[in-house]
């Protein structure tokens, strides 16, 4: 995906939020709410797509999605809910299709089954195409039992977390870090983020989505053993996340984590290491073209700290040798001063008693989902567990094709950058892992 973050911006939401595993608050599962209204009454109320599902009618996500062979999954799913014949029927198709949509997209990315299609299997964004297909099928399907707003919203809800790789995770030997298990593979979560600027230019992919589908199921091999990746996304909406949408996702895996990293696109030409996140929506539009700004939304925000911090080994990060870009740690924030009213921009992290502004990677949806992930690690009593936030360069079109509205949906330029960023995202991880192994194996005895 090839996120280009505005200059207020500055490191928006890119990309791929690698987590090695911090969870937050966790939040209780709900039952099913009973139906409340008939189904011409709730067809009629969900039946218009959503913006990010009127894209769809544009040429260049249904040429991506026919060269991947991704096309073929709404009409499928949209068999599966018009023979249900209860909600029960319908929330099984719902898992089954989210649930094989996210492993045909993992599995293409990593080289298994067939290619479907002309364009290269690292291709994130034929997954983020037929996922909104599959949702405006939902949005639109009349169904032949009662079913209310309430329970057509959590069919969506389902359809989200199971074809993001949020109910896929699975890693070996659960056993909650501090317990004597003997000898295991280090667990580690990467997350990535839906493709986003679209109205700029549709063709865009993410690269921390790519990043996920070629890592997840993966092991990398360190100097301590094994490390197995897990991979989820998310989606870039100001909405999902402060509905809790990340702490659901990652409360439930903290505990058996050994560490994380989210990942996301920022700056060209170079990997940023986020040494500091900020607690402050700056307002740029999200996929639904939605503005939020103020404060992150949290649970018990009389305790909510303005700054958190990473315990990313960052010196180790910048310093090993991981690929064809540069990496940097970065130490940049934007505050307002105690006592001040007025922004500034502080080069080495913030000063005691300031307000955020911005974190290292801005005030978008990355800063926030990496300000999330480790405020819920330090409010979990885990503040020594590796985790912070990681932006990749921006996945650029080659040359010649940069125009959106004349260029190519490829070209071997873009492949290029794309694999090279997703390679070196694999080797950070490993870096990473490596770095804090033993420092975790000391903490946990």
């Amino acid at each position: 995906m090839t996120h280009h973050f505005p200059a207020t911006t500055r490191l928006g939401i890119g990309g791929v939020t690698l987590l090695l595993v911090l969870a937050g608050s966790a939040l209780p599962a709900t039952a099913s709410p009973p139906a409340t209204a008939s189904p011409s009454a709730t067809a009629r109320a969900d039946a218009q797509p959503t913006v990010e599902e009127q894209r769809l009618e544009r040429a260049v996500p249904r040429e991506i999605l026919r060269r991947s062979g991704f096309d073929v999954f709404a009409p499928g799913f949209a068999r599966a809910l018009e023979g249900s014949r209860s909600y029960a029927q319908a929330e099984r198709a719902v898992t089954r299709h989210g649930s094989a949509l996210w492993q045909r997209a993992v599995d293409r990315a990593q080289g298994r089954g067939p290619a479907t299609g002309d364009l290269s299997r690292g291709d994130d964004r034929p997954l983020y195409w037929a996922r909104l297909a599959l949702s405006r099928e939902l949005r639109a399907w009349t169904p032949r039992f009662d079913l209310g707003d309430q329970r057509r919203k959590a069919l969506h809800t389902a359809l989200e977390t199971s074809s993001r790789g949020q109910d896929d995770v699975r890693h070996p030997g659960r056993h909650p870090r501090g317990k004597d298990a003997g000898p295991q593979v280090k667990r580690v979560l990467v997350t990535g983020f839906d493709p986003f600027t679209l109205d700029r230019d549709v063709r865009i992919g993410n690269p921390s989505g790519a990043s996920a589908l070629a890592l997840d199921g993966t092991l990398v091999h360190t100097a301590d053993g094994p490390a197995r990746i897990e991979a989820v996304v998310f989606p870039v909406r100001w909405t999902d996340f402060a509905e809790g949408a990340v702490e659901r996702t990652l409360a439930r895996h903290l505990p058996y984590l050994d560490a994380f990293t989210t990942i996301s696109q920022g700056r060209q030409g170079r990997f940023d290491v986020e040494r500091t996140n900020g607690a402050w929506r700056g307002g740029f539009p999200d996929n639904e073209n939605l503005s939020r700004t103020g404060t992150v939304p949290v649970t018990d925000p009389a305790s909510q700290p303005q700054w958190t911090s990473t315990t990313l080994p960052y010196r180790q990060l910048t310093e090993a040798d991981t690929g064809r870009f540069p990496v940097y740690d970065n130490t940049e924030v934007t505050e307002i001063p105690a006592g001040a009213t007025q922004p500034v921009t502080r080069p080495d992290g913030p000063t005691p008693g300031s307000a955020a502004r911005a974190g290292g990677g801005g005030d978008y949806l990355s800063n926030e989902i990496a300000y999330r992930a480790t405020l819920l690690r330090d409010r979990l009593g885990l503040p020594k567990l590796p985790g912070g936030h990681l932006h990749t360069p921006v996945l650029q079109f080659g040359p010649g094709n940069e125009n959106p509205a004349t260029g190519a949906v490829t070209d071997p330029g873009f492949e290029r950058n794309r694999s090279d960023i997703v390679r070196q995202v694999r080797a950070l991880v490993k870096t990473a892992v490596s770095a804090t192994a033993n420092r975790a194996d000391r903490r946990t005895r």
